[in-house]
């Protein structure tokens, strides 16, 4: 009799346990609702700054670099705006590609609607993908709109037009999106430019200044075209769930400010490895930078926020969690900041760093463990012995890996690295040098700024 109420009670208690696991409040669930592009599993971004890439300035000028960006490992090209520029306030000659006079129109010194998809039937010919830049939180004073629905628009307690509040953008006022009518129009907007010229989706500047539930309907709308892919000027978890594909990687930005030209080494870099594994959703991109056009117009050119840091900041923004971007120019060392409201012309040349992009992004498209969000594989610390100057990590997925040992100081490092768990044979990328791990404890010399990506042979 005993026997027998033990097992009833090892039956009811088995039976309650599996009944409480299956409850759906229990389970883990995706916080990501939309479905990325297959085509971004493995993509690369560079932003092109048509303005200031050619002496012309235009669309058609810049095909001629697009083999040059095919041949270094460019997926995605984001157009930065390209809709005619309000002349009301306008700073400085030409004024901001951001204060958009017409969200339909094209700006006519780059070239007309039918250069543009011209140049996106180009770009899609070659295997790669465009965005353009898409400037929803305000527009320029003298774009139509403010005289037509001037309800459209956020007011001063006066009722007059004002930039967004605590900004200095004098060239733009700030719209309204608590109105309904305004809501349709640029979402209208937005489906015009994917259907009329057949891009691929869009940058959106300020994004976290639009209210989520506004993007979130664009996003469906959109993708009833076509799937399209959406960049965020942003940093936020929310915009993930239903709205964007991407966004910016600002932290980690002044992270490797902080780890390069400001002398704090690879313990500035933990916190954000940490935050990046443990806080953003697992199927999330996050864009990954040493330059854009902000960075380069504001805080100054790249080599003044790495110093000579900055080859091993390029490697570490191509090799960690994210996709990596290329500002127009720094393929080819710019050194200094571009100009933002005249004409102030790149100059070409052949630099180390495009070969260096071309080695990275040629690894990203082969390896898995570089792919991105639930494509790729996640960063495992590996532990060493001179965590202040050098940071060293994993990526496997697929029975692809990799394994970045990054030297964030300007001395000469020896370090051991705890290779317990990651023992095998490995080729140094950009050597080609075949190194064998058979021990638990590895040890590497490593230079000033030097970096060592090792990739596991399968």
């Amino acid at each position: 009799m005993k026997r027998q109420i033990f097992y009833f009670l090892l039956i009811f208690y088995f039976t309650n346990f599996n009944a409480q696991t299956k409850d759906l409040r229990y389970q883990p669930k995706e916080y990501i609702e939309i479905s990325h592009p297959e085509w971004t599993k493995n993509a690369t971004i560079y932003e092109a700054n048509i303005r200031q890439y050619t002496p012309e300035g235009t669309f058609k000028a810049f095909e001629k670099h697009l083999p040059r960006l095919k041949k270094m490992g460019v997926d995605i090209i984001w157009l930065m705006p390209i809709h005619p520029i309000g002349e009301l306030n306008r700073k400085g000659k030409l004024g901001s590609y951001y204060s958009v006079k017409d969200f339909r129109g094209v700006n006519p010194d780059f070239g007309t609607m039918k250069d543009l998809k011209n140049l996106v039937d180009k770009i899609h010919s070659m295997g790669m993908y465009v965005i353009i830049d898409w400037v929803g939180n305000h527009s320029a004073w003298d774009n139509p709109l403010a005289k037509e629905h001037p309800d459209w628009y956020t007011k001063t307690k006066e009722g007059k037009f004002q930039p967004t509040p605590w900004y200095d953008w004098d060239d733009v006022i700030d719209f309204d999106y608590d109105n309904p009518d305004f809501r349709k129009y640029m979402t209208d907007a937005l489906k015009f430019w994917v259907k009329e010229a057949n891009i691929d989706g869009y940058r959106c500047d300020v994004a976290g200044f639009i209210p989520v539930d506004f993007w979130e309907n664009a996003r469906t709308e959109l993708d009833q075209i076509k799937p399209v892919f959406m960049l965020a000027e942003w940093e936020s978890r929310d915009l993930y769930r239903k709205s964007f594909d991407m966004t910016y990687s600002w932290s980690l930005w002044d992270k490797m400010k902080l780890a390069t030209i400001e002398g704090k080494g690879a313990p500035a870099l933990f916190e954000y490895m940490a935050h990046d594994v443990n806080s953003f959703p697992h199927n999330s991109y996050r864009m990954t930078f040493t330059d854009n056009h902000d960075k380069n117009s504001w805080e100054g050119n790249q080599y003044s926020n790495f110093g000579k840091g900055l080859e091993a900041a390029m490697v570490f923004s191509s090799t960690v969690n994210g996709m990596p971007l290329v500002y127009s120019g720094q393929e080819a060392g710019l050194d200094r900041s571009l100009a933002f409201f005249e004409k102030d012309l790149i100059d070409w040349k052949e630099h180390k760093n495009s070969k260096i992009y071309e080695t990275l992004f040629n690894l990203k498209h082969k390896n898995q463990a570089l792919w991105n969000g639930k494509w790729g594989g996640e960063m495992i610390r590996v532990h060493n012995d001179n965590m202040n100057n050098v940071l060293s990590f994993y990526r496997e997925k697929n029975n692809d890996a990799v394994l970045p040992i990054i030297n964030f100081s300007d001395k000469e490092s020896s370090v051991n690295l705890d290779t317990k768990y990651f023992k095998g044979k490995y080729t140094e990328l950009f050597s080609g040098k075949e190194i064998i791990i058979t021990q638990d404890q590895t040890h590497f010399d490593i230079k000033p700024w030097q970096y060592l990506i090792l990739v596991k042979s399968k």
